[in-house]
């Protein structure tokens, strides 16, 4: 049994197959997913198919990508819904610096207050990291996450910034790319942090494992990234898939 702590079921590339691919994962052994969503179009459709299924969950949020899109309103209203029974995470959210549509000034306010409404709403955070390590931990600490905790949303970074991350109650949760070949850094951090810290997801339709690489991803992948796990600690894959779950399940604040 597994759970997708990170899926984007509410993208347009699972409009016309939602549910045999959500039948497929079941197949493949993956009872709970949680689905993101991170802007006006995309937060009520993760809430949709959570309400339409169970076992698969929402977390609503604002993308740092959009982050010069989004008004007070937006805010509030992700407030709101962070009191629905099925919301269970406030993201993603965080930094960006591959893209430049959103000024860093303005990824960093919009990052602020999204943790400022998660720790007034006591919910935890899911956090989008591209090519802004060094800022987003800063923010975290001076924002004191820690007090929520969160995901390290599919990490890429190095074990000694995950061990970082830990201290600050934060989970690390890995992806398709530890299955890549010149992944070297997933690698070394599936190996040295402890599984008791550890999730696993696929950020479906994007990042497919190999040997789907290129494809589009879907949550049945997930297997993928559980058996490399298993692979690089020299443990079972049975052992990943329990303890993976029994920590997403304690995370999120669901029952199994």
């Amino acid at each position: 049994m597994l759970f997708d702590t990170h899926v984007h079921l509410n993208a347009d590339q699972f409009e016309d197959d939602l549910q045999e691919t959500i039948a497929r994962a079941h197949e493949a052994g993956v009872r709970y997913m949680t689905v993101v969503g991170f802007d006006r179009k995309t937060i009520p459709k993760a809430i949709q198919i959570a309400e339409d299924n169970d076992h698969i969950y929402a977390a609503v949020g604002w993308h740092p990508v959009d982050a010069i899109d989004m008004t007070e309103e937006d805010l509030n209203w992700i407030e709101e819904l962070s009191s629905h029974p099925k919301v269970v995470a406030i993201g993603e959210m965080g930094l960006d610096y591959h893209w430049d549509k959103s000024p860093v000034e303005v990824q960093k306010e919009v990052f602020r207050k999204q943790i400022a409404l998660a720790k007034k709403v006591n919910m935890p955070i899911i956090i989008h990291n591209r090519e802004a390590t060094e800022d987003i931990v800063e923010i975290l600490r001076e924002e004191n996450a820690a007090e929520v905790g969160g995901i390290m949303h599919c990490y890429s970074g190095p074990p000694e910034i995950a061990k970082e991350c830990i201290e600050m109650n934060f989970m690390i949760s890995l992806g398709g790319p530890v299955t890549f070949k010149n992944a070297k850094l997933p690698k070394e951090v599936a190996k040295e942090i402890d599984l008791e810290h550890m999730l696993v997801e696929t950020d479906c339709p994007f990042l497919a494992p190999h040997p789907n690489r290129g494809k589009r991803n879907e949550p049945a992948y997930v297997s993928l990234v559980a058996e490399q796990i298993a692979e690089l600690k020299g443990i079972s894959y049975e052992e990943v898939s329990e303890i993976t779950t029994r920590n997403a399940l304690k995370f999120f604040g669901v029952s199994s």
